[in-house]
């Protein structure tokens, strides 16, 4: 019975000692890290009226775009499941400036149930006769950021990125703020022909 008996008291005392006064504390929710890739950026060959930089981690198509116009094109970043939709008008008295700017305010403000604020800010490139506005939409909301441009009497070109996932800005605030450098660079560097 001796060793019966030291076997329960070392176990006992395993067991007392094992329950020390440990700090369990819940841990802060987490979200994946993101690698950004390196920025470089080339010019984008078309046969549209226009002519832009964009980043070398990012695709330039026109899949399962409407024939009647062949210039609206699609901007994929596959690498953050982001899309930014470009449509061109050529501006005449069918497609006026007037109507053109009011559309791209109307599809901005179409967010304006779910956004927690649009700030407007307006776009000017003189040396390459580039104007227009840009549209920063907060909250939840299917586009985050959308944007027109145009040269004031021929050429009318309208960007609105949007993500392929349920919109939780918190989420992919990172990945909006790398993106709206690229389409920065697509304006700076934009070119009508």
């Amino acid at each position: 019975m001796e060793p019966v008996k030291y076997s329960f008291i070392l176990a006992f005392i395993l067991l007392i000692t094992s329950c020390g006064q440990a700090d369990y504390s819940p841990k802060p929710r987490g979200y994946f890290r993101i690698n950004f890739p390196e920025k470089s950026y080339h010019q984008i060959p078309n046969g549209c009226p226009f002519q832009f930089e964009i980043p070398d981690y990012a695709s330039y198509n026109d899949e399962g775009i409407n024939q009647q116009h062949p210039c609206w094109k699609n901007i994929d970043f596959p690498a953050f499941n982001a899309r930014l939709h470009l449509s061109y008008f050529p501006i005449s008295k069918e497609s006026t400036l007037a109507q053109l700017t009011e559309d791209a305010r109307t599809f901005a403000f179409k967010h304006s149930t779910k956004a927690t604020a649009i700030d407007q800010s307006k776009i000017s490139i003189p040396e390459h006769k580039v104007h227009g506005l840009q549209y920063i939409i907060g909250g939840n909301t299917a586009s985050n950021y959308q944007f027109y441009l145009t040269d004031s009497s021929k050429h009318y070109l309208r960007g609105a990125l949007y993500f392929n996932e349920k919109p939780q800005l918190d989420s992919i605030q990172p990945v909006l703020e790398f993106i709206k450098a690229d389409i920065k660079q697509l304006i700076h560097s934009l070119e009508w022909k």
